[in-house]
């Protein structure tokens, strides 16, 4: 009987001890604030009075963002903060000053209300200036804090008013903080000089344009890049490469952003153990005009000043980023005891270009650049390692070579009998 008792008394203890804890631990999930790693998105709409134009599909520009945001909130993934601003929807005016402050934050960035987010967006109607800039620089104080994926996604008609404050220096301002902010820009009307400028601001952060004439054009790319925020990425490291090897920054394995001035060169170290093999690849984009006709030049060298390798690329102005790589395999040492550990070589990475700008281009900050660094096994065997170009491909040069060899031999037999047999009739 006391058993039994002291055996109830220990379950029914048991019990409260988890209800209790359920109680306490259920009000803080559900009161948790979002991770560092919780992606952001902040939709920035232009409702300038140009948006009420009719020439999408029948309906005004203004009621097919309406539509595209109805649509796109509906479909935001749970894990995405996501915010609204907007530009030129609250002064009717002809103040050109008052004008180009007008932009303000409709939703703000965090866990998504979809009704409540409709709501606002309801209310909006086309109205005054299209202060671009400021929209930008609102929606990247908006997006601050946190270490995840940051996207901006601007939907306009037309050229930023609010000169001389050009929102493609603005958007280079924004990268040149190295937060990993990206840009990307929707034009709804099919015009150069608006292509030119939205493009500029996407490429400055590596963002993407994309000119929509159709009302699903425009709420489906909108779906796309807020769902590609939600996408596990990379986040770059950002680093600052030196002058010299001597004062150059250590880089282990990873993604490493920096920035490069026209005609410069940049500086930095990577420990190579023997039996590794280091890959590196670097891009530098052309964020800015620049002359024709420019290059880039990735080297190797140990810490002497011997160079080991390099990779080297050139353009002729057709394309907006430029990309080169090497690879350099450092042999097993021989003969050495299993516990004594091998030291590192040092190499120096040296990246310059040929990029030449107008002397009306700014040249700071400098072109965005990145650079990945692989540590990976050594090759085992010699016909791993490129050599001269070839790599792999030498066993197929062989071939090609024995090939033609034969075919030549047996096309001179076939020849010669052909004759023989001819003359012998």
């Amino acid at each position: 009987m006391i058993t039994r008792i002291r055996l109830r008394a220990g379950v029914c203890v048991l019990l409260a001890t988890l209800a209790a804890g359920l109680g306490t631990a259920l009000p803080a999930a559900a009161g948790e604030p979002p991770s560092a790693l919780t992606p952001k998105v902040e939709l920035v709409l232009d409702v300038s009075g140009s948006m009420r134009t009719r020439d999408i599909d029948g309906q005004s520009r203004m009621s097919a963002a309406k539509q595209a945001f109805n649509d796109v909130l509906d479909a935001v993934p749970e894990e995405v903060q996501l915010g609204i601003r907007t530009l030129g929807a609250d002064y009717p005016g002809d103040d050109r000053k008052v004008g180009c402050k007008d932009t303000r934050q409709l939703y703000p960035v965090g866990p998504l209300d979809r009704t409540e987010a409709k709501t606002a967006v309801a209310t909006l109607a086309p109205t005054g200036w299209t202060p671009i800039g400021p929209a930008l620089l609102g929606a990247a104080d908006d997006l601050e804090g946190g270490e995840a994926t940051r996207r901006i996604v601007l939907i306009t008609d037309g050229e930023d008013t609010c000169g001389p404050l050009d929102p493609c220096e603005v958007a280079r301002d924004i990268a040149a903080r190295g937060i990993h902010l990206v840009i990307d820009t929707l034009g709804l009307v099919p015009n150069a000089k608006i292509r030119q400028q939205l493009t500029c601001i996407a490429e400055a952060t590596g963002g993407t344009y994309t000119a929509v004439q159709h009302a699903d054009e425009l709420s489906g790319r909108v779906k796309q890049l807020v769902d590609r925020a939600a996408e596990p990425t990379v986040t770059p490291v950002a680093t600052e490469g030196a002058g010299s090897c001597e004062a150059a920054p250590q880089l282990r394995d990873g993604l490493y952003t920096d920035r490069q001035e026209t005609g410069k060169h940049r500086w930095y170290r990577v420990d190579v153990l023997p039996g590794q093999e280091l890959r590196a690849s670097v891009s530098v984009s052309a964020d800015r005009a620049v002359r024709e006709d420019y290059g880039i030049l990735l080297r190797a060298v140990t810490v002497h000043g011997r160079e080991i390798v390099r990779g080297a690329e050139a353009g002729t102005g057709r394309t907006d980023a430029i990309s080169t790589g090497l690879r350099y395999p450092k042999a097993e040492l021989d003969g050495v005891d299993g516990d004594v550990k091998p030291a590192a070589e040092t190499v120096c990475l040296q990246l310059g270009n040929s990029f030449s700008t107008p002397a009306s281009v700014k040249t700071t900050p400098g072109m965005p650049v990145e650079l990945t660094i692989d540590l990976v096994d050594g090759p085992d065997e010699a016909s791993d390692v490129a050599a001269f170009g070839l790599g792999r491909g030498w066993w197929l040069l062989g071939l090609m070579v024995l090939t033609g060899l034969i075919a030549g031999l047996l096309f001179g037999w076939i020849s010669r009998w052909r004759i023989a047999v001819w003359r012998t009739n």
